[in-house]
């Protein structure tokens, strides 16, 4: 049952440990897992992704079987519904309109004695996606990851995700990686896909940025080979916050509770509520709609786990707690969600008001789904174009620009214990004199 908490001495506590469910001592033993597979696809490629493959997904593949096939694609597009295949298109619509408004320009600036500065954007030359699997399929996924890096203009995306029974990728996942431009796909998941698209293998092509979310090992491993290439984010386990006051409806409420605690036993589902009646009316209407629920055990789990409610005494306060807690996603079911939003300091994505469930932004509203999680919003942002970009400062000075600034350069060059630096520059105002 999910549990309700008045006593005010006990929240904080409470919504710390659910924030650091992802570093308990469990973590860091799989975090030496992951390190050797790691280091394991780093020296042997190919031979090494098939191996872990085999131990941890049960499956048996060659080398030649990795890539998705022509024919898979295609067939994919056959195993589909009309309507699933509508949503898909509809999806890609919104989410490419809603982050073309975010690619930033590369501008110059031309300023006083032929001074010229600016900033160029590029796009990455290889992007990775990875495209989670084993509890549910997500094509919605694909979407989020690929539209960005395609309207960023990333020349080549490759896609990971893990295969299900038969070596088969579900096939709304490949129609949506086809929607969104991207055809180059394999079949692996895991810390051993990470690996692959970090290190490369004789097969899988070595990327630049890795995205996507995925489970504790896949979190893992894009943390540890940070550096090597960049990644979005460290997207861990799912979470909700919810706010909310008498206007709110129980049963909307629990059935956004549980639309986080479905994804997985890690995943936290938070009620802050003004409310006392509210809560109990949410804690019943929890209960009622995990009976017959397809996914009970593992929503029971997260319930038990990390779900949580606390009748606290304002908004106000709510607010301060939650931004203590820095949601992933943070609902405000309340009579005047604008009024409250501006206390809002750090959270992933904000959904305003009683008719907009946080299922909306997964899957077509426009904004990004892959969003900073386990408190990670205080200084980290959604997925978008930019994770797929890079820039360059442009810098040209004149003659008459440089004798300006040469004794600056030279004071502070020789600061720094740098005699070269200020010879760089002393010699060119010398030669032009």
């Amino acid at each position: 049952m999910l549990r309700i908490i008045t006593q005010q001495a006990d929240v904080k506590s409470e919504l710390q440990r659910i924030c650091e469910r992802t570093h308990d001592e469990q973590v860091l033993h799989k975090e030496a897992t992951v390190r050797e597979v790691l280091q394991a696809v780093k020296r042997q490629g190919d031979k090494a992704v098939l191996h872990y493959t085999a131990e941890f997904d049960h499956q048996t593949l060659q080398a030649e079987e990795l890539r998705v096939t022509g024919s898979e694609l295609d067939a994919a597009y056959q195993q589909v519904s009309k309507d699933l295949l509508a949503s898909v298109q509809l999806a890609c619509r919104q989410i490419e309109a809603f982050h073309r408004q975010r690619v930033p320009k590369s501008w110059v600036h031309f300023g006083d004695d032929e001074v010229v500065l600016g900033k160029r954007y590029t796009p990455v030359d290889r992007a990775g996606l990875y495209v989670p699997g084993g509890r549910a399929s997500y094509p919605s996924t694909v979407l989020m990851n690929a539209i960005p890096a395609k309207v960023a203009g990333v020349p080549r995306v490759v896609m990971v995700t893990p295969l299900g029974a038969g070596k088969a990728v579900n096939p709304a996942v490949l129609v949506a990686a086809q929607e969104a431009g991207v055809e180059e796909i394999y079949r692996i998941g895991g810390a051993q896909a990470i690996a692959a698209l970090a290190y490369g293998t004789e097969t899988i092509p070595k990327v630049n940025v890795i995205s996507g979310p995925g489970n504790i090992y896949v979190t893992l491993a894009k943390k540890l080979v940070y550096g090597t290439v960049g990644i979005d984010s460290l997207a861990g386990p799912s979470e909700v916050l919810i706010i909310a006051d008498e206007t709110a409806n129980p049963a909307h409420v629990a059935a956004d509770l549980l639309a986080q605690a479905e994804h997985d036993p890690m995943a936290a589902a938070i009620l802050l509520t003004t409310d006392a009646g509210l809560a109990k009316k949410v804690q019943v209407a929890v209960d009622r709609q995990l009976v017959d629920h397809p996914r009970r055990i593992d929503t029971e789990k997260a319930i038990a786990h990390y779900g949580l409610i606390v009748v606290v005494e304002s908004l106000e306060a709510a607010a301060a707690l939650s931004n203590e807690f820095a949601p992933e996603h943070l609902e405000l079911e309340v009579q005047d969600p604008w009024a409250l939003i501006s206390q809002i300091r750090h959270a992933g994505a904000i959904f305003l008001g009683n008719s907009t469930p946080e299922a909306v932004g997964d899957y077509l509203a426009g904004p990004n789904h892959t969003l900073p999680t386990s408190g990670a919003a205080r200084y980290a942002s959604a997925l978008g174009v930019e994770t797929f970009l890079k820039h360059s400062s442009i810098i040209q000075y004149s003659p008459t620009a440089l004798g300006k600034v040469a004794g600056a350069i030279d004071t502070l060059a020789k600061a720094e214990g740098l005699p070269s630096h200020a010879d760089s520059v002393r010699r060119r105002v010398e030669d032009e004199e």
